[in-house]
């Protein structure tokens, strides 16, 4: 038997998991992230958990599993490399021109962003391909070689390739590749009809750039770290997680680093929706609240919510991936003044270094700071004793803003509390009311190292009634790497009429799917008995802009699949927009596949009731400052480690273990179910 380890980095701290499969037993590290090279972090925590478990060897490490910020940050911060962009002639200013829209409505001044590729960089070829695949225009070779031997000499290092209607034939996008990888071998090249065959040359076209732009980045980050884990003994294929929640090999996510922009969140999601389903809490929305941003999403009967893309910094990136919102509130998030005079936070982080004021080296006032003035935190101490805190630095913190404002430190400290609260409620909002679901019929699950401790005032402002606190909610993230299966997303773009006479036409595109997606498991040796296969279609009436994604039923295409596919497409409109068209035609335009390469994976173990009462976990009381009682209220604090299977809290209380802290307000109640979850009833319940 051997050890299974899965690594989330955050901006923050990275979170090292290990689930031994001889003892069954789940071992979390937190370790401080060093945001110059994340490696480092990752081998030092990896050497920790190692040693905290009983010195084992890493050469005992059977899987791998890492889930990675490097590609988003180098988007955010505009460190990608020097890219060049070979394309129709005629469409070299699709970039700035985008859809012709301001990025703010009401704000004529607002700039759109700067493009990753500057005009002197892309290049126009002559070809033309029509929108059924038919050739009007032959590629000119001898054209292309010049545009590539012109962007040589400006030293690009990556090079993106998007034709129009390259979808629907490649031939002319794959023949410009062969001639960049002739000219510059050591260039990265991307090619949009390999990065996203899908309709929408604008998005399309955004989409590659952003994986040239950060290619090079993610693809020498991967290198470097499976080197280093290589030459510290691992001996398996190390594998990251992509945006749909899956994981691939390093090798494989190098080729498509923009698959890898949600890497991070996506799995705490997975992991949260597989805990609470065996809870039996299917319908969630999950709050993974980190020292610099909190990231939400829904799950629906178990399923996490799946998109087809988003925009960073004003930028669409298309891709299959979990439908997960961020907002830059955590706990790192500076509180400020604006120049209005009014509070606010974040979306500004203090991050690892110098990081909140309490950890000894930054002085400004962050949402952690606030948390330890009013002592919900632990004034002394975080991650059992592993990190001091200086809770007189938090005073002096919050104590400039109060003084700007006029309040006193406890109201300044409780109003950084209530904004962020606001921030988070209204990231949540989005992904729910703005999309036809009501949180008030979902358990909240908060983790990350934040997210319990925010969880109960959250719900309140939600309407929620049930908070779902998972066993290791500070290391969900690196939990969930051992949870989540192999992936690999396949899509096709072809506009076909829903109705009983295109069954044939149908049948094709999903025939053709099926078999990319069978070519991919035999490449990646996976056990046919581990195979499965989950279709959908993104449908639309004729004459609509945009579509929306329904699942193809399993099995061939029949009358009866199309029946259901229109019956599908008409309650999901009518959910999202509040009404139907009963006799409109209808049309699917996008079709799509995930394959899912079931892996083993770390267990959900029921535990028996313990003895014992809760008074025996208290370890401690403290006067925590609550607004809902509006004095320092008199708090028993209790370590998780000692609560049993079938214990009882009630509120206000404080909730502590080596990787969060949770709150339980007054009214509150709080269980411990057979998965050591916390169930906590609100007041509202």
């Amino acid at each position: 038997m051997s050890l299974r380890i899965g690594v989330d980095t955050g901006g923050t701290f990275t979170d090292v998991c290990a689930y031994d499969e001889a003892t069954g037993r789940i071992h979390v590290r937190k370790v401080s992230s060093t945001p110059d090279d994340p490696g480092r972090a990752i081998v030092r925590g990896l050497g920790e958990l190692l040693d905290q478990i009983g010195g084992r060897e890493m050469a005992e490490v059977g899987y791998f599993a890492h889930g990675t910020t490097v590609g988003t940050n180098a988007l955010l911060t505009g460190r990608g490399v020097r890219t060049g962009l070979i394309t129709t002639r005629g469409f070299r200013d699709l970039l700035e021109l985008g859809r012709g829209r301001r990025p703010d409505m009401y704000d004529a001044q607002a700039d759109k962003p700067t493009p990753f590729v500057p005009r002197d960089l892309r290049m126009e070829v002559t070809e033309r391909v029509r929108h059924d695949g038919r050739v009007e225009v032959p590629l000119d070779p001898d054209e292309v070689r010049e545009a590539v031997r012109a962007l040589k000499a400006q030293e690009v290092a990556s090079v993106a390739v998007c034709l129009l209607y390259a979808y629907v034939r490649p031939d002319h996008e794959r023949a410009i590749g062969e001639i960049v990888r002739d000219e510059m071998p050591e260039a990265h090249v991307s090619l949009s009809s390999e990065v996203l065959p899908e309709f929408r040359e604008f998005e399309r076209l955004s989409t590659v750039v952003t994986n040239a732009y950060v290619g090079p980045v993610v693809a020498d980050y991967l290198a470097r770290l499976r080197s280093t884990l290589a030459a510290s003994g691992l001996r398996c294929e190390p594998h990251v997680t992509q945006s749909n929640g899956g994981v691939i090999p390093f090798v494989t996510a190098e080729r498509l680093p923009v698959r890898l922009v949600l890497s991070g969140p996506s799995t705490g999601v997975v992991g949260a929706a597989a805990i609470c389903s065996a809870a039996g809490f299917g319908d969630i929305i999950t709050f993974d609240m980190g020292g610099t941003s909190s990231d939400v999403s829904l799950v629906q009967h178990g399923e996490p919510k799946v998109t087809a893309g988003l925009e960073i910094d004003g930028r669409p990136v298309r891709s299959p991936m979990l439908d997960i919102h961020t907002v830059g509130a955590g706990g790192g998030s500076i509180a400020w003044i604006d120049s209005g005079g009014h509070l606010r936070v974040g979306p500004a982080s203090a991050g690892a270094f110098p990081g909140p004021a309490c950890y000894g080296h930054g002085d400004e006032a962050t949402v952690t700071d606030a948390n330890v003035v009013l002592r919900v935190l632990n004034p002394e101490y975080l991650l059992n004793g592993q990190l001091k805190i200086d809770h007189a630095a938090s005073h002096r913190a919050v104590a400039r803003l109060a003084e700007r404002l006029g309040l006193s430190v406890p109201d300044t400290a409780q109003g950084i509390i209530d904004v962020v609260t606001a921030n988070m409620a209204r990231a949540i909002r989005v992904i729910s009311v703005h999309r036809g679901y009501d949180p008030r019929d979902y358990a909240l699950v908060p983790f990350g190292g934040a997210g319990p401790l925010h969880a109960a005032r959250l719900a309140a402002e939600l309407g929620c009634t049930t908070v779902v606190v998972p066993e290791t909610p500070g290391a969900q993230s690196a939990l969930g790497l051992l949870m989540t299966d192999v992936r690999s997303d396949f899509l096709r773009t072809r506009r076909v009429a829903v109705h009983r006479d295109t069954i044939d036409q149908l049948s094709e595109v999903v025939d053709e799917l099926t078999a990319s997606a069978t070519a991919w498991f035999d490449s990646e040796d996976i056990d046919p008995a581990r195979r499965s296969i989950t279709r959908g279609v993104d449908m639309r009436y004729r004459g609509q802009n945009y579509e929306l994604g329904v699942p193809l039923p399993d099995g061939p295409v029949t009358e009866d699949t199309v029946r259901r596919l229109r019956a599908d497409f008409q309650d999901a409109h009518d959910r999202v927009y509040g009404y139907r068209l009963a006799e409109e035609s209808i049309e699917a335009v996008t079709f799509r596949a995930q394959a899912v390469g079931a892996v083993s994976r770390a267990g959900i173990v029921r535990s028996a009731p313990g003895g014992g009462t809760p008074a025996d976990a208290v370890t401690a009381r403290r006067q925590v400052y609550l607004k809902e009682t509006g004095a320092p209220a008199d708090c028993p604090v209790y370590d998780r480690g000692r609560l049993e299977v079938g214990h009882r809290v009630t509120g206000p209380a404080v909730i502590e273990q080596m990787d969060s802290t949770t709150l339980l307000l007054p009214g509150d109640t709080c269980e411990v179910d057979d998965l050591r979850n916390l169930i906590i009833r609100t007041q509202g319940s």
